[in-house]
C-alpha cells in the first residue's frame, strides 16, 4: 500500500497498477471454468438450459461474457440480471460460486456474466476506482451496459425488469452502473462492495478499502440490495453502511430493522428502508462472522460462504418485486 503511495506520487503509474495488480493477487484466489455451449437464435426457445458464450465491443473496448438461458425460455418477455464478478475470478466461477444459474431457471430470468479481461486489469478487477472508468457513454459502464443492452437485442428481455448486481470490485461497478445508468437497471445489488466516488486512483482506492469511503452525497440510484459481512478485512463493512445510505438520496425513508440466523450458521442484520408507500427502496443484510465471500453461496466457487443467509435467493427476490415505471431503452 505504502509502496504504492509512493510511486503514484513519484509519476510511476505502469508501476503503480503492477503492484496493485499484485497486492489484489495475493488477496484473492482461483477460479474454475465450464464448458460452452451455442447460442440459441434471437428471440428463439431454449430447448433445453444454454450456458453460451459471446462477446460485445464498442467504442471502449471488447469484453467477453456468458450467457444463461433458461430451460423454461421460449421467446417470452423475460427479465435479465447482470452479474459482475470480484478480482481473479471469472464469469464460470462466479456462477458456480453464487448459483444464480440455478434461481434463474426456477425464476426463468436469462443472466449475463461479463468478463474482465487481464489486458483491463492484471488481476481481473473491474476498474471501478478510475475516473474514466466512472461516467456514462465511457470506460467500463459503457461496455457493461451495452453487454446487457446487446442481450435485450437478442433475446425477448422484459425492459422494465433488467438488473445489476456484484462481488466486490464487481459490487463497486455494479453501484456504478446504477448511478450511470439508472434509466436501464430497474434494481442493484451490491455484495461486499464499495459506494459511488470511493475512490478516483490506486492509492485512494485502497484506502477505501481498508478504513472505508470518505463522505459522498447521495446518489440517483436505483432501488438496491446491500450484503456485507461484519469481518470483512479486505474491503471494510463501512463500505456496506455508505452504499446502503447513498442509495436512500435524499428522501426521508422508514427504516425497521430484524435480526436472524442461518441454523447452524451465521446471525444476520436485515434493515429494509422503505418510502411513504412502503415500497422498500434499500435494503441491507449484515452478515455478523462472515467475512469476504458470497453469502450463502457454493463451495464449488470462489470467496463463498455457505453458513450466511442466501445472497442469491434474496437478491432475487429483491430484484423481481422492482421493475421500472417508464422505458427509454
Amino acid at each position: 500500500m505504502m509502496a504504492a503511495g509512493r510511486r503514484t506520487r513519484s509519476g510511476r503509474m505502469a508501476e503503480t497498477t503492477k503492484l496493485l495488480q499484485r497486492l489484489l493477487q495475493d488477496r484473492f484466489g482461483g477460479l474454475s471454468k465450464t464448458a460452452r455451449a451455442p447460442a440459441p437464435p434471437p428471440h428463439a426457445a431454449a430447448p433445453e438450459t444454454a450456458f453460451v458464450s459471446a462477446s460485445f465491443t464498442n467504442a471502449a473496448g471488447t469484453r467477453p461474457y456468458r450467457l444463461y438461458v433458461p430451460r423454461g425460455y421460449r421467446g417470452q418477455p423475460v427479465p435479465l440480471i447482470v452479474m459482475l464478478h470480484g478480482c481473479t475470478q471469472s464469469p464460470e466461477d462466479f456462477a458456480l460460486g453464487t448459483r444464480m444459474n440455478e434461481a434463474a431457471e426456477a425464476a426463468c430470468c436469462l443472466v449475463a456474466y461479463p468478463g474482465q479481461t487481464p489486458s483491463a486489469n492484471g488481476s481481473k478487477c473491474w476498474n471501478w476506482f478510475r475516473p474514466e472508468d466512472q461516467q456514462r457513454g465511457s470506460g467500463e459502464p459503457a461496455l457493461l451496459a451495452g453487454i446487457a443492452q446487446a442481450v435485450m437485442r437478442e433475446y425477448a428481455i422484459d425492459p422494465k425488469r433488467v438488473y445489476v448486481a456484484g462481488m466486490s470490485a464487481g459490487g463497486a461497478a455494479a453501484a456504478l452502473l446504477g448511478r450511470t445508468y439508472p434509466d436501464l437497471f430497474a434494481a442493484v445489488g451490491v455484495h461486499s462492495g464499495l459506494p459511488c466516488g470511493a475512490a478516483h486512483d490506486v492509492n485512494s482506492a485502497f484506502v477505501a478499502m481498508r478504513q472505508g469511503p470518505p463522505p459522498g452525497p447521495p446518489a440517483d440510484a436505483p432501488p438496491t440490495i446491500v450484503f456485507h459481512g461484519d469481518q470483512d478485512t479486505t474491503v471494510n463493512p463501512s463500505n456496506g453502511d455508505a452504499v446502503a445510505a447513498q442509495a436512500q438520496h435524499e428522501t426521508a425513508l422508514d427504516g425497521r430493522t430484524t435480526n436472524g440466523q442461518v441454523p447452524g450458521g451465521h446471525r444476520y442484520r436485515v434493515t429494509r428502508h422503505a418510502d411513504a408507500a412502503g415500497r422498500v427502496i434499500v435494503e441491507q443484510w449484515v452478515v455478523h462472522g462472515a467475512g469476504h465471500a458470497w453469502s450463502g453461496g457454493s463451495p464449488a466457487g470462489s470467496f463463498t460462504d455457505a453458513r450466511g443467509p442466501d445472497a442469491t435467493a434474496e437478491m432475487l427476490r429483491f430484484f423481481l418485486q422492482h421493475q421500472k415505471k417508464a422505458v427509454l431503452f
